[in-house]
């Protein structure tokens, strides 16, 4: 009998630890990231639709499945450190090849019948250009809600990071993001009586 470890492997996205060059006051696993993300990319296309009103021909459970894909050729490759990831274009094309190739190689790890349209996914093709901004911006803001997290902790550590992914999405010129980051963001600072008073 034939079998096919793709979702096996999927699971170890718990096991692989971003933020790795950084003392983190509590680790992130990229499950966690890649479930924040997909959360985001969801919410960001939502706000395009019904509150920015730039969301024409946008999906949101397609972007939602693409952000939980995205970051899975990491498990292979590992979670390159962001400064030496963008250095300079050589390393940015190396890596986007050595990602592509570790994504064909996942999606072969399927029944061929569904390998083609998961490699889509993996690589972020199934989207348009609109969507993967969107889930750009959502991988940015998990990013910084982490800073956030961190910084909140008494982390010094990640306070340049904090203002690196802040400039980051304001450069990306997104007005989802933007909205985003007015109206929910501040949540994130708040504790869970904060977050509940008088609203159940």
């Amino acid at each position: 009998m034939k079998t096919y470890p793709f979702n096996a492997l999927l699971g170890r996205m718990k096991y692989i630890t971003r933020w790795s060059l950084m003392h983190n006051s509590r680790p992130e696993s990229l499950s966690e990231h890649t479930a924040d993300t997909a959360l985001i990319a969801h919410m960001l296309c939502r706000i395009a639709q019904r509150c920015t009103h730039t969301g024409d021909g946008i999906r949101p459970d397609t972007v939602a499945t693409a952000a939980l894909y995205h970051d899975a050729p990491e498990i292979l490759t590992g979670d390159m450190p962001t400064p030496v990831k963008y250095k300079n274009d050589a390393l940015r094309t190396a890596y986007k090849a050595v990602e592509a190739e570790s994504a064909r190689a996942m999606a072969g790890l399927l029944p061929e019948e569904i390998s083609g349209e998961t490699e889509l996914y993996l690589t972020g093709a199934v989207l348009s250009e609109a969507e993967r901004k969107l889930l750009k911006a959502a991988d940015r803001l998990s990013a910084l809600i982490k800073c956030i997290e961190e910084c909140q902790s008494g982390n010094r550590e990640f306070e340049a990071a904090r203002r690196q992914q802040e400039a980051a999405i304001h450069e990306m010129q997104c007005p989802e993001a933007e909205y985003f980051m007015e109206h929910m963001l501040p949540c994130y600072t708040q504790n869970l009586d904060e977050l509940t008073r008088g609203r159940f």
